[in-house]
């Protein structure tokens, strides 16, 4: 992006290095931001773990796209500005077909798996009667702009419906009560197909009255199988992501290196406000009890699990859990009601914000280890840099001098389970933001 600007707004011949597995997705940025002549160099991959003499063995050599020697291709970048006719702005047309021409049912599967719509899992095929069904369910109009969403910050962010909404609920096989819940999903525009290497997964969390409503399920296998609610929900938040913000196909606009199961369903759960001993996590966040309400987080990609709290060790057991983490990723914790209760009774949190706060203060590593973190180094180091607190006070900690690994408002405890056993889990995410369901019916 600096690159493209740099060319066409100021005219300074620039080369841009890339590794190779980045080739597609590059130059599908460079298309996306109207300049699709923008020179790239590209060197093997990966770089991470590779000593000094090898990445220099990587600029000395071959472009492996090309073939041709980096260095000649830098010098010619460098030297051979862009013609008028390269840095002409291109436009394209970002929409997308309302209809498909009529075919068989097993040709138009074929065709939504081939076009790379789908999660690769069998599809409802969005007919005009099923979509029409699936658009009764709110009193909002079908062409009514609903948000706009990305898979990463470099790339255009795309417009989208009701309507549009509505074709990948019924993709995923929701029901049409279902609906409300996943237009306010989409609201948020938080997408479940981030295009990270890491291969995060979102994460939706549902609460209030609709939870009965539709019959989701916030106990025994809430967060598994089972429950045709919490499964094509999260289903639905998926495909929409992935088809209403431009793509998400592996190599070129999803590049999470391992990728991640989660993200078939997305976390989707209900809280079980009826059995956790503190107040639900939507009224946290300023709604009444009876609104309904989904929460996005984004980031889903690591966990750490236990078995209740011990009665002797509990402290430093969780302590052990959270240094698990990696520190530039928030805990949330996912409490089954029984640990919830032993929080409350062992620990006295009477209130989630005294957990919170206690997770907090525990949170802690050594300012050395803290920064030897290679996210910490790339997302956060910067941020220091300039100033910007707490980041800025940790940068200036003796080595050994503990610093807590996670912002206090960065922390979130939600309670899900059925009480078959006190298991319970820290889910490495990022709460990004919750919205009314019945702003959407």
């Amino acid at each position: 992006m600096h690159c493209i600007k740099l060319e066409s707004e100021y005219g300074i011949p620039t080369a841009s290095i890339q590794t190779e597995s980045f080739a597609e997705v590059v130059e599908a940025v460079s298309y996306a931001k109207g300049m699709p002549r923008q020179r790239f160099v590209f060197v093997p991959q990966p770089v991470m773990g590779k000593s000094p003499s090898e990445l220099r063995a990587y600029v000395d050599g071959d472009d492996p796209i090309t073939g041709k020697p980096v260095m000649d291709e830098v010098i010619e970048a460098l030297t051979k500005p862009l013609g008028d006719e390269d840095k002409k702005i291109v436009s394209f047309d970002r929409s997308t077909p309302r209809f498909v021409e009529p075919d068989t049912e097993e040709n138009l599967r074929h065709l939504f798996l081939a076009n790379e719509w789908t999660d690769r899992l069998p599809i409802v095929l969005p007919t005009e009667q099923r979509v029409a069904e699936m658009l009764a369910a709110t009193s909002h109009s079908p062409d009514e702009v609903v948000g706009r969403m990305s898979p990463t910050s470099t790339r255009e962010a795309w417009e989208y419906t009701v309507e549009k909404v509505a074709v990948n609920a019924v993709m995923a096989g929701a029901r049409p009560e279902y609906f409300p819940v996943i237009l306010a999903l989409a609201s948020t525009g938080v997408t479940a197909r981030g295009s990270t290497t890491s291969s995060m997964a979102g994460m939706a969390v549902v609460n209030g009255p609709i939870r009965h409503e539709i019959g989701m399920n916030w106990g025994t296998g809430a967060m598994g199988p089972y429950n045709h609610a919490n499964a094509t929900i999260g289903r639905a938040y998926g495909l929409l992501s992935q088809n209403l913000q431009g793509g998400s196909v592996p190599g070129k606009t999803y590049m999470g290196s391992q990728g991640n199961n989660y993200g078939y369903n997305n976390v989707t759960f209900a809280e079980n406000e009826e059995r956790s001993p503190w107040v639900p996590f939507h009224v946290q966040h300023g709604f009444e009890p009876e609104d309904s309400v989904v929460s996005a987080f984004s980031g889903a990609w690591s966990t750490s699990f236990n078995l209740g709290l011990r009665e002797k060790h509990w402290r430093e057991h969780v302590t052990n859990m959270l240094r698990g983490m990696n520190p530039l990723i928030p805990p949330t914790l996912v409490l089954d009601p029984i640990t919830a209760q032993q929080f409350v009774d062992r620990g006295g949190f009477d209130t989630k914000d005294r957990l919170i706060q206690w997770l907090h203060d525990r949170a802690t590593l050594p300012a050395a280890i803290y920064w030897d973190y290679q996210l910490i180094q790339n997302y956060v180091y910067p941020r220091a840099l300039n100033g910007e607190e707490p980041y800025a006070s940790k940068l200036k900690a003796a080595d050994d001098e503990l610093v807590p690994m996670f912002r206090l408002q960065d922390i979130h405890v939600v309670v899900v389970g059925g009480e078959t056993n006190g298991y319970w889990r820290i889910m490495g995410c990022r709460y990004e933001k919750s919205v009314s369901i019945d702003e959407w019916r």
